[in-house]
């Protein structure tokens, strides 16, 4: 490889722009698979897109309200709301993918090439009554498996599987990916993350 080639390589990978978010009490970790670019972002913070589904299917699974956490005159989220929000209900967040190359510099999954997956035993430690992990869509998923015991089987969407990983027995959930390019009504994907939310006693 010449230094020319090294250092194009090197551009290309993108180290992830946000700190995990791990309330202390946290009982349930989401995983997404890599954040949009920054040029899509409406806040410093996870599932920035407008055009991303999240923050409506919260709204509508605790709320009743898609718009909720939304600032819609603005076309913005209520970024310290959902903050608040998560904290107080023990809802932590991160990516599965650490570090990433954009095959075409867009957010769409796949054209996500994984270049370091995270750590995950990392984040568990840092929510030790953590006994459930969520994926939001396939690529996360899939991501996620890779470190995971080879025993432990890929839940398939709206279901969840077990398996024993950092030292304690945990619960995987595959989720309806909440980009808008997935073709499921909001309603319906609300209603699998609302059966999820009620398992594990969040509502």
């Amino acid at each position: 490889m010449t230094d020319t080639e090294h250092s194009s390589t090197e551009a290309a990978i993108e180290t992830h722009p946000l700190a995990p978010f791990l309330p202390a009490n946290g009982k349930l970790l989401m995983l997404g698979s890599f954040p949009p670019p920054k040029t899509r972002w409406k806040m410093d913070f996870y599932y920035p897109n407008f055009q991303n589904d999240m923050w409506k299917i919260f709204g509508l699974c605790f709320f009743q309200d898609k718009n909720h956490f939304l600032d819609i005159e603005n076309k913005r989220f209520k970024e310290q709301q959902i903050r608040d929000f998560l904290n107080a209900k023990g809802i932590g967040i991160f990516d599965t993918a650490y570090q990433v190359i954009r095959l075409k510099g867009n957010a769409a999954d796949k054209f996500l090439q994984i270049h370091t997956p995270t750590d995950l035993k990392m984040l568990l430690e840092q929510m030790p009554d953590c006994r459930s992990i969520m994926t939001t869509g396939d690529k996360a998923t899939d991501t996620l498996m890779l470190s995971m015991p080879e025993s432990a089987e890929k839940p398939v969407i709206g279901a969840s599987s077990r398996t024993h990983f950092a030292g304690r027995d945990l619960s995987l959930y595959r989720m309806p990916s909440s980009s808008r390019a997935y073709p499921l009504a909001l309603e319906k994907k609300a209603e699998a993350y609302r059966q999820l939310f009620v398992e594990i006693g969040l509502l």
